[in-house]
């Protein structure tokens, strides 16, 4: 399966107790035409499902649909396992599965897991690494021995199956830089979108570490977390004080992501509720039914979507 050009999804909790509203709710995305789902993963937390068990199973009463988590804890998912779980996950759904990558961000409950603590810089450079040999591992070929600094892997087969695409959730210069080296996408820190200060900050480090390495910077796409209430009435404004997008009815949806792909190059947007928490079901089916083929349907006119990468 090929990810299309510009994606459009949905983020839900995945705590233990929401399990059932959870796979209605996936089942609902994948019957109305989204593209994908994503889980947050946060594996000291005890009522919440572990985030590849809950894809997995997600994907297997799914037909069309992807999933990814949003992003992978990495920390406490050793690189060489990881690979094994992304491509089994692909194997099994037909390629429906991309790979959400973070150095990790909360490194107190982190190390209450036993994992041990690595600096900021230490956990950028293991990141980075980890991408790698997640690549290394997948597409098939001779079997892989790796002596990095946080990896060692000893003449292991890799699995016949490609890598996902890897989008990652890099805030800071040097896990920026490290996204634009190798990884294929990047979706903005604190729900930032295109219009925010922290995006005109921080793309600009992507694309040049990219172009450093002789990569096309516009391989690596941008996929936004977006807040917001759809509403049944256009709202006077749409942005808060701040800048930050609050929503609106669906043609203010409508004209500001179509503005936000043909002016912006954006490449995806996953819904969220205004809390940051799940959309609910009507949420959903109105994102998913009016918002987004409108949107589609406007930027393919415009000659901006591919149908594939």
């Amino acid at each position: 399966m090929s990810i299309p050009e510009v994606v459009f999804g949905f983020g839900a909790h995945s705590g233990v107790d929401d399990a059932p509203a959870l796979l209605q709710a996936a089942q609902q995305a994948d019957r109305d035409g989204l593209d994908l789902f994503s889980l947050s993963d946060h594996p000291y937390l005890g009522v919440r499902l572990d985030a590849y068990a809950a894809i997995g199973f997600i994907l297997g009463n799914t037909h069309r649909i992807a999933g990814f988590a949003n992003v992978s804890n990495l920390p406490s998912r050793p690189a060489p396992l990881l690979a094994r779980a992304v491509t089994s996950l692909s194997a099994l759904s037909g390629g429906r599965v991309v790979l959400g990558l973070g150095a990790g961000g909360r490194w107190d409950r982190i190390a209450d897991l036993g994992v041990p603590r690595l600096s900021a810089s230490q956990a950028v450079d293991a990141f980075e690494e980890a991408i790698v040999l997640v690549r290394k591992l997948s597409g098939g070929g001779p079997p892989v021995t790796h002596r990095g600094r946080y990896y060692q892997v000893n003449d292991i087969e890799p699995a016949p199956v490609a890598a996902p695409p890897v989008w990652t959730g890099s805030v800071g210069p040097r896990s920026l830089a490290a996204t634009g080296r190798v990884a294929d996408g990047w979706i903005p820190g604190h729900a930032a979108d295109w219009r925010s200060e922290r995006y005109r900050q921080s793309r600009p480090v992507i694309d040049e570490a990219a172009a450093a390495v002789g990569r096309d910077p516009r391989d690596i796409r941008t996929v936004y977390n977006l807040p917001g209430r759809i509403t049944d009435q256009p709202l006077p404004a749409t942005r808060d004080g701040d800048g930050r997008w609050i929503g609106g009815s669906v043609g203010q949806w409508v004209e500001e992501l179509t503005a936000a792909v043909q002016e912006h190059d954006a490449a995806g947007f996953i819904i969220f509720s205004p809390d940051g928490g799940a959309q609910d079901a009507t949420g959903i089916g109105r994102w998913a039914n009016e918002i987004v083929p409108a949107v589609r349907a406007a930027t393919v006119q415009d000659g901006r979507i591919r149908p594939d990468r």
